[in-house]
């Protein structure tokens, strides 16, 4: 059986975060996607295309070697109308602070096409995020600080 619209446009959402391709990501999404924050217990607000965009542009500057690896991809058939597709993700990254691992949990809602994505909620592992995003914040502060130390010196200040 041939892959469904929704698996082959997951899998190339996948692809594309691999490359760290932010028009390539958007361009899957309908223009009023909304991206939802799991556990609630983040507190953080739905993101609409445009938010995840500049996010997504901020995270490409900092991670380096970004992968994701599907662990699970599990479809939905209970309403065709309505394609849905659950994926388990393993990201990794080489970053100022160090090697950045997560694990994700994406439920991706799609449009009657499979095609375009209409609605995310993706779960993450907030722990390892409330530790290292600090660590990562103070190794970026460090790394500017030592790059104008260094514009100084060429400059002879």
């Amino acid at each position: 059986m041939p892959d469904s619209p929704q698996r082959r446009t997951a899998l190339s959402l996948v692809d594309a975060f691999n490359r760290m391709d932010v028009p390539a990501i958007i361009s899957f999404r309908t223009p009023t996607c909304l991206r939802h924050f799991y556990p609630t217990a983040m507190a953080q607000p739905p993101q609409d295309t445009q938010t995840y965009a500049k996010s997504l542009t901020s995270l490409h500057a900092i991670f380096r070697n970004f992968s994701l690896t599907i662990d699970e991809l599990i479809e939905d058939p209970s309403n065709p109308a309505r394609p849905r597709i659950c994926m388990w993700l393993s990201a990794r990254a080489d970053t100022a602070a160090g090697e950045y691992v997560n694990e994700y949990v994406w439920l991706l809602d799609f449009d009657e096409t499979g095609e375009k994505i209409v609605r995310t909620k993706e779960f993450s592992d907030n722990l390892m995020a409330r530790d290292f995003f600090p660590k990562l914040k103070d190794a970026m502060g460090k790394e500017r600080e030592w790059k104008a130390a260094q514009q100084a010196k060429s400059n002879g200040e």
